[in-house]
Protein backbone atom coordinates (compact mmCIF):
# COMPACT_ATOMS: atom_id res chain seq x y z
CA UNK A 1 0.00 0.00 0.00
CA UNK A 2 1.29 3.43 -0.88
CA UNK A 3 0.28 6.56 1.04
CA UNK A 4 0.99 10.17 0.14
CA UNK A 5 1.35 12.53 3.07
CA UNK A 6 1.22 16.30 2.89
CA UNK A 7 3.59 18.58 4.85
CA UNK A 8 6.48 16.16 5.22
CA UNK A 9 9.45 18.45 4.69
CA UNK A 10 12.37 17.13 6.72
CA UNK A 11 13.93 14.11 8.39
CA UNK A 12 12.10 14.87 11.65
CA UNK A 13 8.84 14.61 9.71
CA UNK A 14 9.90 11.19 8.46
CA UNK A 15 10.69 10.13 12.03
CA UNK A 16 7.31 11.41 13.28
CA UNK A 17 5.40 9.56 10.55
CA UNK A 18 7.43 6.41 11.21
CA UNK A 19 6.51 6.59 14.91
CA UNK A 20 2.81 6.89 14.08
CA UNK A 21 2.97 3.98 11.64
CA UNK A 22 4.75 1.82 14.20
CA UNK A 23 2.09 2.74 16.77
CA UNK A 24 -0.60 1.18 14.56
CA UNK A 25 1.63 -1.85 13.84
CA UNK A 26 2.05 -1.09 10.13
CA UNK A 27 4.83 -2.98 8.36
CA UNK A 28 6.89 -0.22 6.73
CA UNK A 29 8.75 -0.85 3.48
CA UNK A 30 10.04 2.70 2.99
CA UNK A 31 9.42 6.30 3.97
CA UNK A 32 10.48 9.34 1.95
CA UNK A 33 9.35 12.94 2.00
CA UNK A 34 5.63 12.82 1.25
CA UNK A 35 5.49 9.11 0.47
CA UNK A 36 5.13 5.93 2.52
CA UNK A 37 5.18 2.33 1.30
CA UNK A 38 3.59 -0.26 3.59
CA UNK A 39 3.49 -4.02 3.18
CA UNK A 40 -0.09 -5.14 2.68
CA UNK A 41 -3.08 -2.92 3.39
CA UNK A 42 -4.15 -1.08 6.50
CA UNK A 43 -7.49 -1.95 8.08
CA UNK A 44 -10.15 0.77 8.18
CA UNK A 45 -9.46 1.23 11.90
CA UNK A 46 -5.69 1.51 11.36
CA UNK A 47 -6.19 4.04 8.57
CA UNK A 48 -8.55 6.10 10.73
CA UNK A 49 -6.10 6.04 13.66
CA UNK A 50 -3.25 7.02 11.35
CA UNK A 51 -5.20 9.90 9.80
CA UNK A 52 -6.14 11.23 13.25
CA UNK A 53 -2.61 11.02 14.64
CA UNK A 54 -1.06 12.55 11.52
CA UNK A 55 -3.58 15.39 11.55
CA UNK A 56 -2.65 16.18 15.17
CA UNK A 57 0.98 16.46 14.04
CA UNK A 58 0.13 18.75 11.10
CA UNK A 59 0.23 16.14 8.34
CA UNK A 60 -2.52 15.04 5.98
CA UNK A 61 -3.04 11.92 3.90
CA UNK A 62 -3.57 12.95 0.26
CA UNK A 63 -6.00 10.94 -1.79
CA UNK A 64 -6.40 12.75 -5.11
CA UNK A 65 -3.83 12.69 -7.91
CA UNK A 66 -3.61 16.47 -8.35
CA UNK A 67 -2.78 17.05 -4.69
CA UNK A 68 -0.22 14.25 -4.75
CA UNK A 69 1.52 15.83 -7.75
CA UNK A 70 1.59 19.24 -6.08
CA UNK A 71 3.06 17.70 -2.93
CA UNK A 72 5.66 15.81 -4.98
CA UNK A 73 6.69 19.03 -6.74
CA UNK A 74 7.09 20.77 -3.38
CA UNK A 75 9.02 17.85 -1.91
CA UNK A 76 11.40 17.69 -4.88
CA UNK A 77 12.11 21.42 -4.61
CA UNK A 78 12.53 21.27 -0.82
CA UNK A 79 14.88 18.29 -1.13
CA UNK A 80 16.91 20.11 -3.81
CA UNK A 81 17.22 23.39 -1.93
CA UNK A 82 17.42 22.29 1.70
CA UNK A 83 18.79 18.76 1.75
CA UNK A 84 20.83 17.90 -1.33
CA UNK A 85 23.63 20.45 -1.31
CA UNK A 86 23.34 20.24 -5.09
CA UNK A 87 23.43 23.38 -7.24
CA UNK A 88 20.98 23.32 -10.11
CA UNK A 89 22.99 23.86 -13.29
CA UNK A 90 20.08 23.52 -15.70
CA UNK A 91 16.68 25.13 -16.01
CA UNK A 92 14.32 24.38 -13.13
CA UNK A 93 11.64 23.50 -15.68
CA UNK A 94 13.82 20.88 -17.39
CA UNK A 95 15.05 19.45 -14.07
CA UNK A 96 11.54 19.16 -12.61
CA UNK A 97 10.00 17.67 -15.76
CA UNK A 98 12.78 15.08 -15.85
CA UNK A 99 12.43 14.32 -12.13
CA UNK A 100 8.63 14.07 -12.19
CA UNK A 101 8.26 12.42 -15.64
CA UNK A 102 5.62 14.95 -16.67
CA UNK A 103 5.54 17.80 -19.15
CA UNK A 104 6.59 20.98 -17.34
CA UNK A 105 3.71 23.00 -18.81
CA UNK A 106 1.23 20.56 -17.24
CA UNK A 107 3.04 20.70 -13.88
CA UNK A 108 3.29 24.48 -14.01
CA UNK A 109 -0.37 25.01 -14.84
CA UNK A 110 -1.51 22.52 -12.19
CA UNK A 111 0.73 24.09 -9.53
CA UNK A 112 -0.43 27.63 -10.36
CA UNK A 113 -4.10 26.64 -10.38
CA UNK A 114 -3.94 24.89 -7.02
CA UNK A 115 -1.34 26.96 -5.15
CA UNK A 116 -2.02 30.42 -6.59
CA UNK A 117 1.69 30.97 -7.29
CA UNK A 118 4.18 29.71 -9.83
CA UNK A 119 6.67 26.90 -9.36
CA UNK A 120 9.45 29.40 -10.01
CA UNK A 121 8.24 31.71 -7.21
CA UNK A 122 7.96 28.74 -4.87
CA UNK A 123 11.51 27.71 -5.76
CA UNK A 124 12.80 31.25 -5.16
CA UNK A 125 10.99 31.40 -1.79
CA UNK A 126 12.66 28.13 -0.75
CA UNK A 127 16.07 29.40 -1.83
CA UNK A 128 15.61 32.66 0.09
CA UNK A 129 14.62 30.71 3.22
CA UNK A 130 17.79 28.67 2.88
CA UNK A 131 19.80 31.88 2.46
CA UNK A 132 18.16 33.24 5.64
CA UNK A 133 19.22 30.10 7.46
CA UNK A 134 22.80 30.45 6.24
CA UNK A 135 22.86 34.15 7.16
CA UNK A 136 21.66 33.41 10.69
CA UNK A 137 24.37 30.76 11.15
CA UNK A 138 26.93 33.48 10.30
CA UNK A 139 29.53 30.96 9.14
CA UNK A 140 29.77 32.02 5.50
CA UNK A 141 30.24 35.30 3.66
CA UNK A 142 27.52 36.49 1.30
CA UNK A 143 29.73 35.54 -1.66
CA UNK A 144 30.13 32.01 -0.28
CA UNK A 145 26.37 31.74 0.27
CA UNK A 146 25.72 32.98 -3.27
CA UNK A 147 28.12 30.37 -4.64
CA UNK A 148 26.67 27.57 -2.50
CA UNK A 149 23.11 28.45 -3.55
CA UNK A 150 23.95 28.74 -7.25
CA UNK A 151 23.50 32.49 -7.64
CA UNK A 152 25.64 34.12 -10.33
CA UNK A 153 26.90 36.75 -7.88
CA UNK A 154 26.47 38.11 -4.37
CA UNK A 155 24.94 41.24 -5.94
CA UNK A 156 22.23 39.19 -7.67
CA UNK A 157 21.53 37.29 -4.44
CA UNK A 158 21.28 40.59 -2.54
CA UNK A 159 18.92 42.00 -5.14
CA UNK A 160 16.62 38.97 -5.05
CA UNK A 161 16.80 38.78 -1.25
CA UNK A 162 15.74 42.42 -0.89
CA UNK A 163 12.96 42.00 -3.45
CA UNK A 164 11.50 39.02 -1.52
CA UNK A 165 12.12 40.05 2.10
CA UNK A 166 12.32 43.84 1.95
CA UNK A 167 15.71 43.69 3.69
CA UNK A 168 19.28 43.59 2.49
CA UNK A 169 21.11 40.44 3.62
CA UNK A 170 23.34 42.56 5.87
CA UNK A 171 20.34 44.24 7.53
CA UNK A 172 18.56 40.91 7.89
CA UNK A 173 21.61 39.45 9.60
CA UNK A 174 21.67 42.33 12.09
CA UNK A 175 17.99 42.03 13.08
CA UNK A 176 17.62 40.22 16.38
CA UNK A 177 14.07 38.93 15.88
CA UNK A 178 13.61 35.86 13.71
CA UNK A 179 12.08 36.49 10.32
CA UNK A 180 12.44 32.96 9.01
CA UNK A 181 9.42 30.94 7.92
CA UNK A 182 8.75 27.26 8.30
CA UNK A 183 9.39 25.40 5.04
CA UNK A 184 5.90 23.92 4.91
CA UNK A 185 4.32 27.38 5.27
CA UNK A 186 5.88 28.79 2.09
Amino acid sequence: MQLYIKNMVCNRCIMAVRTELEAIKASIKSIELGEVNIEGDLSALQLQQLEESLTRLGFEIINDKRSRLIEQIKNEIIALVHHSGEVLNQNLSFWLAEKMHYDYTYLSNLFSDVEGTTIEKYYIAQRIEKVKELLVYDEMSLSEIADKMGYSSAAYLSSQFKKITGFTPTHYKSIKETKRKKIDEL
